[in-house]
């Protein structure tokens, strides 16, 4: 299928009409009225040989054709993007883009601010936005919605490159003043003990819950939290038992009455990766942000 102007312009009607699933909300997108988005569903309708779109109650939903069209249309709009934002220089001292990372609170918390202070020193003027993990992350990833993924290799796509940038073991931590931090966590004091365990708002387990189901290890949690961060705090005070990363560990020690006890299992380290899109390996920008995320990583 070959475009002109006014082809790929339909073909970014499409890409919002499949996406939105509202006309109304489709010509808000595209800054232009109703009855000219009506108008490009009609010759897109036409072309397609198609509905693409129909109203079934109150709702307008995606027609076979449409929801078959929606992956396609969105990567061939990333290819146009990106080859055109791409050039071979960069100057991060120069310019005022504005990187998409999605991160775990775990890495916000422990790499990100080196991240930032690195880009200071550099005197890098660039922005950045900071987006929380969610499930399927390579799908913001394909349609251009981020630049970055940083996550753990388990839980990195097979169809985008990626590097990783460096390895994490788990510890455990509990309450400096509690009756578990008297004594040697055992395999039998650790089933137990409560626990507090992490799950993504989306409901995805954490890492080191798959490593747990992995290995067929049970944990009687009865806290659930949806953030690293808040792990350490809501063992304070308290009996219970919290499997975390030990960066962050060390890192909450230094603040608040916790003490850090050595698993008695022994779970694999988290490989932290960087994950790009493939069509991308080439942006100078991603490149130098890759750089720094890399050397922030290499920071103890």
């Amino acid at each position: 299928m070959r475009f002109n102007k006014l082809d790929l312009n339909l073909l970014v009607a499409l890409d919002h009409l499949l996406n939105l699933r509202s006309v109304s909300g489709a010509a808000a997108r595209m800054n232009m009225t109703q009855s000219a988005m009506s108008n490009a569903l009609l010759r897109l309708r036409e072309y397609f040989a198609d509905d693409l779109l129909v109203k079934i109650g109150r709702r307008m939903e995606l027609t076979p054709r449409g929801e078959a069209l929606k992956d396609a249309v969105r990567d061939v709009l990333v290819r146009v993007e990106w080859t055109i934002a791409t050039t071979a220089d960069f100057d991060p001292a120069r310019s005022d883009r504005q990187f998409n990372v999605l991160v775990s609170d775990y890495t916000l918390a422990t790499l990100v601010p080196k991240v930032l202070a690195l880009c200071r020193m550099a005197g890098s003027t660039v922005r950045f936005n900071f987006l929380h993990q969610v499930d399927g992350p390579e799908r913001l990833l394909e349609r251009g919605d981020v630049d970055l993924l940083i996550i753990p290799k388990e839980f990195c796509s097979r169809q985008h490159p990626f590097e990783i940038i460096l390895e994490e073991e788990f510890c455990a931590i509990v309450w400096s003043e509690g009756r578990l931090a008297r004594e040697k966590l055992t395999r039998r004091s650790f089933a137990e003990a409560s626990h507090i365990a992490m799950q993504a708002p989306g409901g995805a387990p954490s890492l080191e819950s798959v490593f747990f189901k992995q290995h067929d290890l049970v944990r009687r949690t009865d806290v659930m939290t949806y953030s690293f961060n808040t792990m350490p705090l809501l063992v304070v005070g308290t009996d219970r038992v919290a499997t975390i990363h030990r960066r962050l560990a060390n890192q909450a020690a230094r603040t608040l009455p916790i003490k850090i006890i050595e698993l008695p299992y022994r779970l694999p380290k988290m490989q932290q990766s960087i994950q790009w899109h493939r069509y991308r390996s080439q942006d100078a920008g991603l490149i130098w942000l890759r750089g720094v995320i890399s050397e922030a990583a290499a920071q103890e």
